[in-house]
């Protein structure tokens, strides 16, 4: 049985808390559970306090084989901006707004660039999805087509650095689109005549959309699956709509991160999760605690407050 646990960020001490709380203790330098393993949904790193001692925990965990982990867009991101052309130079030479997240893991870490560099090492080790036949796990979508993808690019129990190289140097490859559709999901790209300010009062140009769902005939804030901000209430035009990947409702339980759900709801549908509650270190970290159930259960949803 399996303990799905949203984004971390670097909260090692509200994970621990987490882990005492269902049950897992400490032992061998690692935690675990006598009937239970923990499966993390990626996003460890950037933000929180304490991102070394997530990432060590984690590892311990997965390594000693008490828990999984697949990869999120952060992690991706990191490992990217650290890894070199053919010709020996970095990728990234002048950081996007994709990276500065990235400058509290890596100055965490100035002291041990050794350690860095193998935990650079150990993440390319995880997989982009799990499919446990009964559950599945991703970090933002679930795309059969990106899947197929994903499990091809998994060779010799790694992700290579060359799919790296692919992901950042061709954002129109296959590999890239699958990727970043795994890890980030669908976005609808707003019209110009539509300005939203979110919570920090930036106007975003796009936003982040329920990709299972039938995009026909919603409207823009029936479609957006957002927290940071409430987009209008009319019917968002055929010619903008993107693709979308339904999730049939007879399909196997899902459980993902990614969307920052601040106070939920957590379960969205029967058979989809969402365990990502945008942890700060004020606010939750939340699991899901499964138990063969094949219909998601409210009683089963686990909230550190």
């Amino acid at each position: 049985m399996y303990d799905i646990i949203g984004d971390v960020h670097g909260e090692a001490s509200m994970l621990k808390k987490l882990l005492k709380k269902m049950g897992y203790e400490k032992t061998n330098g690692s935690f675990s559970h006598p009937d239970r393993k923990a499966v993390f949904v990626g996003d460890f790193i950037n933000r929180g306090p304490e991102i070394r001692k997530t990432l060590r925990m984690i590892r311990s965990m997965v390594e000693a084989g008490n828990a999984y982990a697949v990869l999120g867009n952060h992690e991706i991101n990191a490992i990217i901006y650290h890894t070199k052309d053919k010709q020996g130079s970095l990728l990234i030479r002048k950081p996007n707004k994709y990276f500065l997240s990235l400058f509290k893991t890596i100055n965490e870490f100035k002291l041990e660039p050794l350690e860095w560099k193998d935990t650079l090492n150990w993440l390319r080790t995880l997989p982009l999805f799990l499919d446990f036949g009964d559950i599945r796990i991703v970090h933002a979508c679930w795309s059969e087509k990106a899947i197929e993808v994903a499990r091809s690019i998994y060779t010799e129990g790694r992700i290579k650095k060359k799919v790296f190289r692919t992901i950042h140097k061709n954002s129109d490859s296959e590999i890239s689109q699958n990727v970043w559709l795994l890890t980030k999901g669908v976005y609808l790209k707003m019209p110009s005549d539509l300005h939203v300010r979110n919570n920090k009062g930036v106007m975003p140009r796009s936003f982040r959309i329920k990709w299972w769902e039938d995009p026909k005939g919603k409207t823009f804030k029936d479609l957006s699956f957002e927290s940071k901000y409430t987009l209008p209430d009319y019917t968002v035009p055929v010619e903008i709509l993107p693709g979308v990947h339904p999730y049939p409702e007879d399909a196997p339980l899902l459980f993902f991160g990614h969307y920052c759900r601040w106070n939920g709801p957590v379960i969205i549908k029967p058979n989809i999760c969402c365990v990502d509650s945008c942890v700060t270190g004020t606010s939750n970290l939340t699991a899901y605690r499964w138990s063969g159930e094949k219909v998601l259960n409210p009683d089963n949803v686990v909230t550190l407050k």
